[in-house]
């Protein structure tokens, strides 16, 4: 087989293959006495899992699986495929705590916050029924961001502040680590609220679902390359 065979099959340049060659992403492949690369059907199961391994865990973790192989570190390989599903079960957990946290959250009309309103630390520890401490706790893990009063220094808390502090109180409750809950309150402020986050669940679920999806089709086709390169390494013993 030719550069442009392997290239063609993904719409990909010759220059590509030759790169993945370069850095360990396929197989080396033999020369003719005039220099010209010979791929064998090796390189193309490898060239697809390559690629399949790409679209499901980034092009960075492809390339360390592949040249994991290439040095005959399989279990190497093995690691960074274990670590990239137990990325993907925390992302769904994750989207599972946003989504039960935002449906306690008050959802009434006295029960939530007014817009206008402004809220001392005391204030809102009497609200959540927690300490003030906890709260300064919650503002250094990133949890909370509260503006400060500029004639007098102190914290004082919007309606949105309110909102992540009463979800890092519900996610708390749960058991779940600052650090954890951090992250989700990220979520939330970057949806611009539990609305439109709500809104934007489903494509976070499609995202994973799709991610998911990718990691089986990159097994099948890395599997098939394993077994492929194994029984042509038998064969020329």
């Amino acid at each position: 087989m030719r550069p442009t065979d392997l290239a063609r099959e993904h719409g990909i340049s010759t220059q590509a293959v030759r790169n993945y060659e370069r850095d360990g992403f396929i197989p080396p492949a033999e020369r003719t006495p005039t220099g010209y690369r010979i791929y064998t059907e090796v390189h193309a199961a490898a060239l697809r899992a390559f690629l399949a391994l790409v679209t499901a865990y980034g092009h960075r973790l492809a390339g360390q699986v592949m040249t994991a192989l290439h040095r005959g570190a399989l279990d190497d390989a093995l690691a960074v495929i274990d670590r990239g599903h137990v990325q993907l079960l925390r992302d769904r957990e994750t989207l599972d705590a946003v989504r039960r946290a935002i449906a306690d959250l008050p959802t009434r009309p006295e029960e939530r916050v007014p817009d206008t309103g402004v809220w001392s630390i005391g204030d809102l520890a009497r609200r959540l029924g927690v300490t003030a401490a906890t709260l300064r706790k919650w503002e250094r893990a990133g949890i909370l961001a509260p503006a400060r009063d500029p004639a007098t220094g102190y914290r004082v808390f919007r309606a949105s502040d309110v909102r992540d502090a009463e979800l890092a109180h519900l996610l708390r409750r749960g058991g779940y680590p600052l650090e954890h809950i951090a992250t989700v309150v990220r979520q939330v402020r970057t949806a611009g609220g539990t609305e439109s986050l709500a809104r934007a669940l489903a494509d976070w679920q499609h995202r994973l679902t799709a991610q998911g999806v990718a990691m089986l089709d990159a097994a099948a086709k890395l599997s098939a390359y394993v077994n492929l390169a194994k029984l042509a390494a038998e064969a020329q013993r």
